[in-house]
């Protein structure tokens, strides 16, 4: 007769802490840098956009709310007298105007030169093609500060000096060889068998360039076309340098101006500011789908 002894349960082993469990669970570490992560991107989006919401409550505050409660005081009033003055009185309005006339002509001017140049130095055999590039985007590289007084006296042989002409003209020369190397690079990664087919096709240069490479390199071009207005349209150094006549000052340089003009009307200063920046913001929301598609393209490509 055969005598079984009952078996003993199993030992269970002890629990591991909380804290360990979780340092092992693989889910639990990605939740948690997620949510540190956004709680991290909110925060330094908090503290961007604070000097911004600082502007816009001065801008729309009175005079006499800032001067009798300080300029960091919760807001007791609202009014846009400030954006009036600094519209008509400031001189804003014409500044705008001379701002959008320099502006929209460099922008359109450069990345026409700039997508010619690229599309020759990108497509085509050309004879020291790289050195060309090279010394086009070694331009770029040279201080702003060690060219003044050329650029000056040359817009004044040239007979420029004190026009919007020598503005554009700068902004577009010093931004051209930025602008060759990124569609440079863009147009480059375009299959050669599509301008094949067009030159089997009976398709010129010409052709080519207009109605295949140009629509193609359309998120390229939108970028850079949000990235030169907002260069262009905020730049001070040139305009203070080959300009001298008040009213020809764009919208960056009358700031200056209004600074002098309303030394405490913060109000005033701060309603000119928003004016300012409003016409990039908008340029920039309106070509952020394209801005981010060329983004993409060129990290994947």
């Amino acid at each position: 007769m055969t005598v079984t002894h009952p078996q003993a349960p199993p030992a269970h082993k002890p629990a591991a802490p909380p804290g360990r469990a979780a340092r092992r669970d693989p889910a639990a570490r990605r939740r948690a840098a997620t949510a540190g992560f956004h709680t991290g991107a909110v925060l330094l989006s908090a503290l961007w956009l604070l000097p911004v919401a600082l502007v816009l409550v001065t801008a729309t505050r009175s005079f006499d709310d800032i001067a009798g409660n300080g300029l960091g005081a919760l807001p007791r009033s609202f009014t846009l007298d400030g954006f009036a003055q600094a519209w008509t009185d400031g001189g804003q309005a014409r500044a705008l105007l001379n701002s959008v006339l320099v502006t929209v002509p460099a922008v359109l001017l450069s990345l026409l030169l700039a997508s010619m140049a690229a599309f020759a130095l990108s497509r085509y055999d050309l004879p020291l093609r790289r050195t060309v590039l090279l010394v086009m985007l070694a331009g770029n590289l040279l201080p702003p500060q060690i060219l003044l007084v050329p650029v000056s006296k040359l817009t004044e042989m040239l007979g420029l000096y004190d026009s919007l002409y020598a503005v554009i003209g700068v902004q577009v020369g010093f931004g051209v060889g930025f602008y060759v190397f990124v569609l440079h690079g863009f147009m480059r990664s375009i299959p050669a068998e599509i301008q094949q087919a067009a030159v089997i096709d009976g398709a010129g240069p010409w052709t080519i360039y207009r109605r295949i490479v140009l629509p193609l390199a359309k998120p390229a071009l939108a970028a850079l076309c949000a990235l030169s207005f907002t260069w262009i349209f905020n730049d001070l150094l040139w305009s203070i340098t080959v300009l001298r006549t008040d009213s020809r000052m764009p919208i960056t340089a009358s700031l200056i101006g209004l600074q002098g003009q309303y030394v405490s009307d913060w109000n005033v200063i701060a309603a000119g500011s928003v004016i300012a920046a409003a016409p990039t913001v908008l340029v920039f929301l309106r070509f952020q789908r394209h801005f981010v598609a060329g983004l993409n393209l060129g990290a994947v490509k």
